[in-house]
């Protein structure tokens, strides 16, 4: 197993929509378009082949059958397999490297985790990217700090805007927790 388990951002959506319920190829064009999913595309030629590798992979297994209109539809569940696959993958620690250049993985990854790994395992990501991004901020805050008066006023408000969206996802993160704490 690789450490993604060859598992791509736009299969870890797909996987992670369908573990949530059955659907077709069409379903999943339909929540990319109406949600703020929408950045990933929705067209037939990026889903559709995402689909059949998931499912060559033995993640998703689809059934024929017939939608409400009489057109046949293939409609896709998650096999044990890709149950395994998708918690394995929401299970693993969050690293420099994530925070770094994978902040949006790891959002998806945190929408689906909940009812996959469970509320605990849920909590923990939320603390470790909490810690993750502290070690970051603290690393740019100490680059910024030695190159601030040699940066174009553009380019050292850009580093401020980037050191303030991550001291909010931390901020947040630790908001995450405490609310998910209270549901409990």
């Amino acid at each position: 197993m690789t450490r993604q388990d060859d598992l791509s951002t736009l299969s870890l959506a797909i996987l992670g929509l369908i573990r949530q319920q059955p659907l077709t190829g069409y379903d999943i064009r339909k929540v990319f378009a109406t949600t703020p999913m929408g950045h990933f595309s929705s067209s037939p030629g990026a889903i559709y082949p995402a689909l059949r590798r998931i499912e060559r992979a033995g993640w998703v297994r689809g059934r024929a059958g017939q939608g409400k209109t009489g057109r046949r539809r293939i409609v896709y569940a998650t096999t044990a397999r890709g149950r395994n696959v998708l918690e394995r993958h929401l299970a693993q620690s969050v690293t420099h490297d994530d925070v770094v250049w994978r902040m949006d993985d790891l959002m998806l990854r945190f929408a689906f985790m909940d009812q996959v790994v469970g509320r605990e395992a849920t909590v923990r990501f939320l603390r470790d990217l909490a810690t993750e991004i502290d070690a970051h901020v603290a690393d740019l805050h100490h680059y910024f700090d030695g190159a601030k008066d040699t940066l174009p006023a553009c380019g050292r408000l850009a580093m401020e805007n980037g050191i303030e969206t991550y001291e909010m996802n931390a901020r947040w993160a630790r908001r995450a927790i405490e609310e998910l704490q209270r549901e409990s």
